[in-house]
């Protein structure tokens, strides 16, 4: 996005699905009137996180298999499934079928490596494969193969009265174009590309070429297209915590303010040994938030976000975000809402 005459193409939204653990079902109702009303103010997109043994969802699929049954056009993704959880073949199963019920909305993102704190789950997760279960690039490898149609075993045909095939059903056609990874370093970036994904920049990523996360981003999307076989058509959606205050409340905005004046402090410099970089939180008008993204060198290269919704706060305030961002920022940006 080289100038301000060029409009922004897709508007998106990510949240966490936070709950209650004593009262986990209105935390997920929460989460799908939230998507609900993401339809109804015009986003192209909504995408929920992933959190294991945690109090957010846990089952991206199953919540946006229920989203897809209150929605009829905004595209479901997830942002990020971790592959490592995951058995392949059962995924890809999970995704065809959810992909089937949402007539062709979904969006699945996924992530590679051990799943976080391995050590202490790993019995309960693999408890006879723990030490031998591969982590690497090849999970994904599967998965894209399966969802694309590859064949999962060599047989096929009529047993008794019973009829299988050799390959993933539902078979989802145009799913496999619509695999996403989400990537904070530049071999991710690249292998995605190679690979034929759509990329998620995140919001944290690696300081391996510079400490500027704005450049540090842009080379990852350049990357990317450079070995994607669509080149620069290749598609890439950005990813920051986004929090206009045009219609907030003077406490709504004393909330949104010291939530990022607290995480503030991790933005200036590369954390810990991997040397990792966290966006800037964005507050403010959305006229200010306009100018910064024109100013930020990744949104440059991009014509479809998704913004993040922050973790720890409550549905009005989400309401008064989304609608914000649609109402004020989208415009700003050139976004037309869908109809």
């Amino acid at each position: 996005m080289p100038l301000p005459s060029h409009p922004l193409r897709k508007l998106g939204f990510l949240t966490i699905g936070l709950f209650d653990e004593a009262d986990p079902r209105r935390g997920h109702e929460s989460t799908l009137e939230i998507i609900e009303l993401g339809e109804r103010l015009g986003f192209d997109s909504a995408w929920v996180r992933h959190r294991h043994l945690q109090y957010g969802i846990s089952s991206p699929v199953a919540v946006l298999a229920a989203a897809s049954q209150r929605t009829s056009r905004i595209e479901l993704g997830t942002a990020v499934i971790p592959v490592g959880w995951e058995n392949p073949l059962r995924l890809a199963e999970d995704l065809a079928t959810v992909d089937i019920l949402s007539g062709g909305r979904l969006n699945p993102g996924v992530s590679v490596g051990p799943p976080m704190h391995y050590d202490q789950v790993k019995q309960a997760l693999y408890p006879d494969t723990g030490d031998v279960e591969d982590f690497s690039y090849a999970r994904v490898e599967r998965l894209l193969d399966l969802v694309r149609g590859k064949s999962a075993t060599d047989f096929s045909g009529v047993e008794g009265f019973e009829v299988f095939s050799d390959r993933v059903q539902p078979h989802a056609a145009g799913l496999g174009r619509r695999m996403w990874y989400g990537g904070g370093s530049l071999r991710s970036a690249q292998w995605a590309g190679e690979h034929g994904m759509n990329l998620l920049t995140s919001s944290v990523v690696k300081a391996e070429e510079s400490e500027d996360f704005a450049e540090i981003q842009r080379s990852h999307i350049r990357t990317f297209r450079a070995h994607h076989p669509d080149g620069d058509r290749a598609r890439v959606s950005q990813g920051l915590v986004v929090i206009p205050t045009d219609s907030a409340s003077p406490e709504q905005r004393e909330t949104y303010e010291e939530y990022a004046l607290k995480r503030t402090s991790r933005t200036a410099t590369p954390q810990g040994p991997a040397r990792m970089m966290f966006a800037p939180d964005l507050v403010g008008t959305s006229e200010e938030i306009a100018e910064r993204l024109y100013s930020h060198a990744a949104f440059r290269e991009v014509d479809e976000v998704a913004f993040a919704l922050p973790f720890t706060f409550g549905h009005e305030d989400y309401v008064q975000i989304l609608t914000d961002i649609a109402t004020r920022l989208g415009p700003a940006l050139g976004w037309q809402p869908a109809a």
